[in-house]
């Protein structure tokens, strides 16, 4: 049996991450093949800017119609390919998508809505603004194996409908998926070369797209992966946007509902095997519920499914590739070594029964010299630690390089909006935990090395446009500027009296300024 994806000459096959069946392979993209799909794509995109928005609109609305007439084939490709349940895949991947299709479509209008400025000063009123937003042109997206359909979808979708034209790269580890996701893109009807997909090796991806100056990068993955690609930017200062991942925490305070946040942590610690960078990896509890909460999260965690299971008799799935086992037990095996214990731990039947199965467990007597509590895992371990109150809670939350997202679980909501304010993450949810992706009005990015830039939401929308000013002086009788050639000491007077006139201290000061103005106010109708 397989336990990931492997590569043959040419090609990228597809297996099966629980069994090892051998699902499909998929022909790899040369980097010359990828340089041409970059010239064709900005040929493209010049005439579909022009497309009405309301065509663009319609064609994306297609998408939320196929995904529904696809879903059973969809869901069962994603959680073949990618390793996590059909209920999970339904979930996290399908709805979301085909719900975000139909958000964007409504709003595009909205979003994309030529804005007036009010003028900063009624001296200069006759100048204008307006902010146009203006498509970047040709728009690089990367995505990752963990949510292999709904990552690149929405930013897909934002693309398009923003006038730009879309190169597409999946993971090389889910190409089942990423095939699949080609599909129902290349089923809604848009124009030749305007949505792209490639299968290319990662970093000739990257390197490619950069050297050949698409105009915007969007990138999901690794640390590390982002800072090459945002340093290869650098070279032609092209701009990116990178979702880098997340060791994200959740504190939880003495008033929860205990019952309810054991329910929550699970799912957003344990869904898709653990294999979300917004998913919790450390939760912090207060010490008088301390025991209880333990109590109730360990019988939960083991009474989990895990496993492979056609009949849908699964909760937890299997991890995407054996790289990712290897370093989750590695994670593990630091933290026992300096003194943590497994507390709870999922009932799997045959460990070996399935290929690159984990399962899920709770850490306790964790700190923060342990991997496990400082990086992220990105598997189903959960470290929990117990904290005197929720003060040293957002201390130990803040203690990371990393910002994606937090949680806060208490029956106050007016404090735990309090303590939300304080944690550095760019999305806190209150009583909840991994589900604002999948809301499209909201936006998705992090801090610190997290990343750069937003996705999702009218702010992850703008990010597909440059904001482009058109002042406009509504004035066509004045010949010229006060300020313009030629200069004498009546003009330097004369603005300095707007200076005096705005900002002079004293009524005396500013009639002074006012004068002053006065006298150089004709200039501005003679030539």
């Amino acid at each position: 049996m397989f336990q990931e994806n492997e590569s043959v000459p040419d090609f990228t096959v597809s297996y099966n991450k629980a069994t090892g069946e051998k699902l499909g392979s998929f022909k790899i993209d040369s980097a010359d093949t990828l340089v041409k799909t970059i010239e064709k794509a900005r040929i493209a995109q010049i005439e579909w800017e022009k497309v009405p928005l309301k065509k663009r609109a319609d064609l994306i609305k297609n998408l939320s119609r196929i995904i529904c007439e696809r879903c059973d084939e969809i869901a069962q490709t994603i959680s073949k390919d990618n390793g996590k349940t059909r209920v999970d895949a339904i979930v996290t991947e399908i709805l979301p998508t085909a719900m975000s299709a139909s958000y964007y479509a409504k709003k595009a209008k909205k979003f994309l809505k030529t804005r007036y400025l009010k003028p900063g000063s009624i001296l200069l009123s006759n100048k204008i603004s307006q902010i146009k937003k203006v498509p970047f042109g040709v728009v690089g997206i990367i995505s990752p194996w963990n949510y292999p359909f709904a990552i690149p979808f929405s930013e897909v979708v934002m693309a398009l409908l923003a006038g730009n034209t879309v190169i597409l790269k999946t993971a090389g580890e889910t190409q089942s998926v990423g095939n699949i996701l080609k599909e129902v893109f290349e089923s809604a009807g848009f124009p030749e070369n305007v949505f792209n997909y490639v299968n290319v090796e990662g970093k000739v991806a990257g390197d490619t797209l950069l050297e050949n100056k698409i105009d915007k990068l969007f990138f999901t993955g690794s640390v590390p992966v982002g800072k090459y690609l945002m340093s290869k930017a650098s070279q032609t200062l092209t701009p990116v946007s990178l979702e880098l991942g997340g060791n994200d925490a959740a504190l939880v305070c003495k008033d929860a509902d205990i019952k309810r946040t054991a329910d929550g942590i699970i799912w957003a610690g344990f869904q898709n095997a653990g294999q979300s960078c917004g998913g919790v990896e450390r939760v912090y509890v207060d010490e008088d519920i301390y025991d209880d909460f333990l109590e109730v999260l360990k019988l939960k965690v083991e009474n989990l499914r895990v496993g492979y299971d056609e009949n849908f008799n699964v909760d937890i799935g299997v991890l995407t590739t054996g790289r990712q086992v290897e370093t989750v037990k590695r994670h593990i095996d630091d933290a026992l070594s300096k003194g943590a214990v497994i507390y709870a731990k999922s009932n799997c039947e045959d460990e070996n029964k399935w290929n690159n199965l984990l399962c899920p467990c709770v850490l306790t007597n964790v700190s923060h010299d342990m991997v496990v509590m400082k990086e992220e895992t990105f598997g189903p371990v959960i470290g929990v630690m117990k904290v005197k109150d929720m003060d040293e809670a957002i201390i130990y939350a803040n203690d990371s390089n990393l910002g994606l997202t937090a949680s806060v679980w208490s029956g106050n909501r007016k404090n735990a909006k309090k303590i939300a304010a304080q944690i550095k993450a760019g999305a806190v949810t209150i009583n909840d935990h991994l589900m604002s992706h999948g809301l499209a009005e909201t936006p998705w990015g992090g801090f610190k090395e997290s990343g750069i830039g937003r996705t999702h939401g009218e702010i992850g929308f703008a990010e597909m446009t440059e904001p482009q000013v058109i002042v406009n002086d509504i004035m066509p009788f004045v010949k010229r500027n006060m300020w313009w050639h030629p200069h004498s000491k009546k003009v330097y007077s004369g603005i300095k009296g707007i200076l005096e006139l705005l900002y002079g201290k004293g009524i005396k000061k500013r009639i002074s300024g006012l004068y002053k103005m006065i006298l150089l106010f004709p200039r501005t109708f003679i030539r």
